[in-house]
């Protein structure tokens, strides 16, 4: 099992020392460095930031955000960092959620499954250095009746095959994903949930498409908080609110993917006094609705041997890259994070 590093979102006053964190998971070899983007920083600029800012680690996109960008766009920019950084980037795609699509991008959050077998479709297409001609129900290259014409990207990526994962949380975008991804980008993993919540479906996908598990990367993003065992209970609170804003406040009450993920995994009447909670205002009691066992389910939390049994318990479960997104309120607290992981790996046997 391999070991990424998860920056989040730009401009949340650390971005000084994001990229010192990305440094250290460079020299301390961990194989990928991946960056969000929602409605605030984008993540092509701080990607091609740090990988002009570091030698061996990949840059990889969790997720550039499909009502974004025009498919052939995506292609583009995939191209463009994937040569700039000697062959470093994985192209990480997601639909977002209804409200920022139709919010802030002014695209109707409809048929998202159809619509990403489009875009990646396109993107391939696109990336091959094909003339690109598509017809779909959502787009048409070249536009019909125009002066449009059949053209190809001029610029050569440094490898013929740019990685490219899925976000994906429902049963049906996780089937979807294993037929036509390398890779899929997981969130709130459980290692005792992971066969039914995420591998099944996957697995199925991949037997549609002829294939078989191996090589495809499952890459789920997990908090790490280091500190004594004794110490498990208060290191979970600290990760109550974002637990909350996700299950709680993360879309609506009809639609919130992350809600449904945790009433899979068992927490059917906690995620709904969650996002009552939550969405009437009280995050507070929203965040204290949170049971600790998804937290400590959820996250890597505690001394080096506990962090390094649960490791154990999510390269059984299929996990094939193990993102972390080491917490810490200081620079020296992150940065000793991540040398926890590694040596946690370590001591599990699975580096």
């Amino acid at each position: 099992m391999r070991l990424g590093i998860n920056l989040g979102y730009w401009g949340s006053g650390m971005d000084a020392d994001n990229l010192a964190v990305a440094q250290e998971a460079d020299r301390l070899g961990y194989s990928v460095c991946w960056a969000a983007e929602a409605y605030g920083s984008d993540a092509a600029t701080v990607l091609s930031w740090v990988a002009a800012q570091t030698e061996r680690i990949d840059v990889g996109s969790a997720i550039f955000q499909i009502p974004a960008r025009q498919p052939a766009m995506a292609a583009m920019t995939a191209a463009t960092l994937d040569s700039l950084s000697g062959g470093r980037f994985r192209l990480g795609l997601g639909v977002s959620g209804p409200q920022v699509s139709e919010g802030w991008y002014g695209v109707r959050f409809d048929k998202p499954l159809a619509r990403t077998r489009e875009y990646v479709e396109i993107v391939r297409k696109a990336m091959s250095r094909e003339r690109l001609t598509y017809e779909g129900e959502h787009w048409t290259l070249p536009l019909p009746g125009g002066p449009g014409k059949p053209i190809k990207l001029t610029v050569h990526p440094q490898r013929e095959h740019i990685p490219l994962y899925i976000a994906a949380i429902g049963p049906k975008n996780l089937e979807q994903t294993g037929e036509i991804a390398d890779g899929a980008l997981l969130i709130f993993p459980s290692a005792e949930h992971l066969e039914e919540t995420a591998i099944k479906p996957l697995r199925a996908g991949r037997e549609k498409a002829g294939l078989t598990m191996d090589g495809f990367d499952v890459c789920p993003t997990v908090p790490l908080a280091l500190g004594e065992d004794g110490d498990v209970a208060a290191l979970a609170d600290t990760f109550r609110p974002y637990t909350a804003l996700y299950v709680g406040g993360m879309g609506s009450r009809q639609q919130n993917f992350y809600n449904r993920l945790a009433q899979r995994m068992g927490y059917e009447q906690e995620a709904a006094e969650i996002q009552e909670k939550y969405l009437s205002g009280d995050k507070q009691g929203a965040a204290a609705a949170v049971p600790h066992d998804l937290i400590d389910r959820t996250t890597l939390l505690g001394s080096v041997d506990r962090i390094a049994d649960r490791m154990k318990a999510y390269a059984a479960a299929g996990v094939t890259t193990l993102t972390l997104a080491p917490a810490g309120f200081t620079l020296d607290e992150r940065v000793a994070a991540l040398r926890a992981g590694t040596e946690a790996l370590e001591r599990a046997g699975l580096a």
